[in-house]
């Protein structure tokens, strides 16, 4: 296998840049780099020099011994200052050597993997932890990142395998000192499974809504505010308002951090029937988009109804609450009459729709639990039926032990693993 290395941090000055290098070779090329490694797990200041024994830089050199380190390998880091000149030359430099090139993006995870320093779940655990920028998910990823999911789904798994193995001695050795009715041990094993099963299938689209975001719809007719309420609730110019009706034609983003839950902000174009046709086409996608939203915001004029039937967590305000001495919800984008309150409003409701996340935060762990899932109640039913049907229920569990195992990534998931490691950089 060869070593790979790469640079760990981000491109360009720094005051300090990383370089990671692991595999077969990793010790013996880094003293050549920098002579006398220190010992596991520890640190020493150390001088880099190339082949030649020109002085490079002064790195600070940690040493790992597989199977104690990220990847299971040996590895060894290199804490160089974060010049863009230094980095090009140790690159440069660790390529010379043979057996050793530059990592594909998200090669070290995936030898984490191989190496079953990881499951497949925390692997999506750690590109989660990459990308977030809220709190709710950066907690959200450490909680998969430690691996609970992949504990949980061991412990369906010898469940099932334990009901399998019981329904299997009752057929192969029915003759011999073997319990003849484990029909109640099983169905006791396969209901506790299926009831968790259920459980964290339902709390995947909350989780998968914290990984993602939120989406709030702002709805409301023409030259109502909504761009302008949009600007303020953003803090910033991200919509062009005008006192011409019908500017919104497009529905226009804003992405932002409301008490910790990744929220966007949808301005849609304003509800009413239009003889034009871009501003009809725009009336119709904003009506699909809002319906899609996890939340709707409804501004309306004093004494107007909302153009269609709200949801019981909708929010509807009062526009032009500057002009007006009327209480919440009355609102002003203007003035900022009501912005505290609505936003306050707004993560109330988003947080209660995120207190039902469970474990798994991706549509393919609903999709393989599901799919385990199928298996165990067929094989519910099939128990119900009696001893002559064990078999087939035995291979039942089989299937759902197998979508099990494609969930945590032991097996029948190499395209998979492409498309994952796909959104990883160079260097993780």
């Amino acid at each position: 296998m060869d070593t790979i290395f790469a640079q760990a941090t981000a491109l360009g000055r720094a005051g300090v840049s990383i370089v990671r290098v692991s595999g077969p070779l990793a010790h013996e090329i880094c003293t050549d780099l920098v002579g006398k490694l220190p010992e596991a797990r520890s640190s020493a200041l150390r001088m880099v020099r190339d082949t030649a024994g020109e002085y490079i830089d002064q790195a600070l050199v940690l040493r790992f011994d597989g199977p104690d380190s990220f990847t299971g390998e040996d590895v060894v880091e290199l804490h160089l200052h974060g010049s863009i000149a230094i980095m090009r030359r140790v690159l440069d430099l660790l390529g010379s050597f043979d057996g050793a090139r530059l990592a594909e993006a998200g090669e070290f995870t995936r030898r984490a993997l191989d190496n079953g320093q990881m499951d497949l779940v925390q692997v999506e655990g750690l590109a989660d932890l990459i990308e977030a920028e809220t709190e709710a998910q950066r907690k959200q990823a450490l909680r998969v990142l430690s691996g609970v999911l992949g504990s949980k789904v061991d412990d369906w798994r010898r469940s099932l395998i334990r009901a399998a193995a019981l329904m299997e001695a009752t057929i192969d050795f029915a003759d011999e000192e073997v319990p003849v009715d484990v029909s109640d041990e099983v169905r006791a094993l396969l209901q506790q499974v299926d009831h968790e099963l259920e459980a964290e299938i339902k709390g995947t689209k909350s989780a998968e809504r914290i990984r993602t975001g939120f989406e709030v719809a702002i709805i409301g007719a023409p030259n109502v505010g909504k761009s302008t309420l949009l600007n303020r609730l953003a803090g910033r110019e991200a919509a062009i308002t005008s006192n011409v009706a019908g500017t919104t034609r497009d529905v226009i983003e804003v992405r932002m951090d409301i008490g910790g839950l990744p929220v966007t902000l949808l301005d849609t174009a304003g509800i009413r029937e239009s003889e034009d046709e871009i501003e009809t086409l725009g009336v119709e996608l904003a009506l699909r988009r809002a319906n899609d939203a996890d939340l709707r915001i409804f501004l309306l004029d004093s004494g107007d109804n909302p153009p269609f039937e709200p949801k019981e967590c909708d929010i509807i305000l009062y526009s032009k609450g500057d002009l007006t001495d009327e209480p919440y919800p009355s609102i002003s984008g203007k003035t900022g009459k009501g912005i505290e309150e609505t936003l306050e409003n707004i993560q109330g409701i988003l947080e209660e729709q995120a207190s039902g996340a469970g474990l798994a935060t991706h549509e393919r762990h609903a999709r393989a639990m599901q799919d385990a899932r199928g298996g165990l109640l067929t094989a519910i039913g099939l128990l119900d039926r009696g001893p002559d049907f064990y078999d087939l229920a035995a291979a039942e569990l089989r299937l759902g032990i197998h979508a099990l195992e494609v969930l945590v990534g032991r097996i029948d998931t190499e395209n998979l693993l492409d498309e994952i490691f796909s959104s990883f950089c160079i260097g993780k």
